[in-house]
């Protein structure tokens, strides 16, 4: 049989590229096909507002980038890609009108925190010491053994308990909780949830190592400096081409799709065995979320400076009542006070932005497939901590889970994890098998983030696909 490729990927998310690039830096021929007009995935930047104002589609902030074993070893400031960082990696506002941050030192940031400084330290140097080693560990599929046994237990053995059980016996105040709260808040789960604890841990210990990161210009560039290495390597990429069938793709000795397994089901469906598409069929996915994207007259007016001094802002108050957030949200119900994330990436990034104004970009958590609009929620949260917020909103771009779906596929009821990251469903995506990667077709290979290590823009599981399917090119 002839092949038109070594390989053919599908989608051009950061792990479909990771894959491509790895399969073309072997030495491979590669074509990567992307349904939208614009290479991406969660990676892409747009005018959503108003003209001017350019704001990041999905992911806006990228620490796990610079963490990630493998993109770090990537030359894409050779191909346009800047990072910038914010003078303080976090803000989160409290009720007092004061604020605690992380900052990229972890003793400085224990300073600010009373009595639980030395907890802080002690908890987040057992990590920071060992990180990188605990990252070529815990981003990629369950090693066994691990390449670092020692740190990877010591992580492990924090990393399993519930993020709220964890901050209530380290700390003692209500300053340090919610910081580790709003970190924890990152994996969409509930934090009384086993392993929730993990994501308060990664997130503290990014901030610390690598920083918060947004993307010059756009997270798109992040995107385009990644397509464009590809190209240099050989690589093809043909955008609009949606994929309706496995069967419409060009002849090659293997397949990579960075898709999620309901999207398998549907252009495979005719050629997985019963078996696998029962299993795809149980792969649970998780809450989804509701997404706002502001052009601001100004600056967000925080009653606490140091929000200004953030690209990344946590707003949710407690730890009780971030936690009491994402439990309604974990039975289906829509908080009145949500826990939120938000990026304010021009005040960092004067390209983003006509001069003097500036954007913002929000999200919470919802139910998967919720319609509910959380505009005034949301903007009541802001207005919490920022009074007059209302006064600077020029424009809003909203999404809701359904709009995010129809966006991006992967993004299955507004799950933009593509599936639950708790203990069950980690390290066991999309179903349960020795390799995460293959399918029962033989030379198809899964690479999105419904493998492990699952969400974030890292690039791991399509790097971790391309290794295997190397082995049979």
């Amino acid at each position: 049989m002839s092949f038109d490729y070594d390989a053919v990927v599908v989608g051009t998310g950061p792990n479909g590229l990771s894959a491509a690039i790895s399969l073309a830096q072997a030495g491979k021929s590669v074509l990567v096909m992307e349904a939208k007009d614009t290479i991406g995935g969660g990676v892409r930047s747009a005018e959503l507002t108003l003209p001017g104002f350019i704001h990041d589609v999905c992911a806006a902030i990228f620490p796990l980038a610079l963490t990630s074993p493998y993109l770090k070893t990537l030359p894409l400031e050779e191909y346009g890609l800047e990072l910038v960082h914010s003078p303080l990696e976090l803000a989160h506002p409290l009720d007092d009108g004061g604020v605690v941050v992380a900052e990229r030192s972890f003793e400085a940031t224990a300073e600010k925190l009373g009595v639980d400084r030395d907890a802080y330290i002690t908890l987040m140097r057992s990590i920071i010491d060992d990180w990188d080693d605990i990252a070529e560990d815990l981003l990629g599929p369950l090693p066994f053994p691990p390449k670092h046994p020692l740190a990877f237990a010591g992580f492990s053995l924090l990393a399993a308990r519930p993020a709220r059980n964890l901050a209530k016996s380290y700390f003692q105040t209500d300053r340090a909780r919610a910081l580790f709260a709003g970190m924890a808040g990152h994996s969409i789960m509930s934090l009384d949830a086993l392993g929730s604890g993990a994501f308060g841990l990664v997130m503290s210990a990014l901030s610390h190592t690598v920083g918060w990161p947004l993307v010059r210009g756009g997270a798109q560039n992040l995107a385009d400096a990644m397509g464009s290495y590809l190209k240099s390597l050989g690589g093809e990429i043909v955008t609009n081409s949606p994929v309706e069938s496995l069967d419409q793709l060009p002849p090659s000795k293997a397949l990579l799709l960075d898709i999620t397994p309901r999207e398998l089901l549907r252009i495979g469906a005719d050629r997985l065995p019963f078996g696998y598409k029962r299993q795809l069929g149980r792969f649970r996915y998780g809450p989804g979320v509701f997404k706002i994207d502001y052009a601001l007259d100004g600056p967000i007016p925080w009653t606490a400076e140091e929000c200004s001094q953030a690209a990344t802002v946590h707003l949710g108050g407690s730890l009780e009542e971030i936690a009491a957030s994402e439990r309604l949200v974990g039975k289906g119900e829509h908080p009145e006070k949500p826990y939120i994330l938000l990026a304010q990436q021009s005040l960092f990034d004067p390209t983003r932005a006509p001069e003097g104004k500036q954007t913002a970009w929000a999200y919470c958590h919802v139910p998967n497939g919720s319609t509910f609009d959380m505009t005034e929620r949301i903007e009541a949260q802001i207005e919490r901590y920022a009074p007059g917020f209302r006064d600077v909103i020029l424009q809003r771009s909203t999404r809701n889970t359904a709009q995010l779906e129809a966006y991006n596929p992967n993004y299955v009821g507004g799950d933009i994890v593509s599936g639950t990251q708790d203990l069950r469903q980690l390290y066991t995506r999309p179903v349960p098998r020795l390799n995460p990667y293959v399918t029962p077709l033989k030379n198809v290979y899964l690479c999105s983030a419904s493998t492990p290590p699952g969400g974030g823009v890292h690039g791991m599981c399509g790097y971790y696909a391309a290794r295997t399917a190397l082995k049979n090119i």
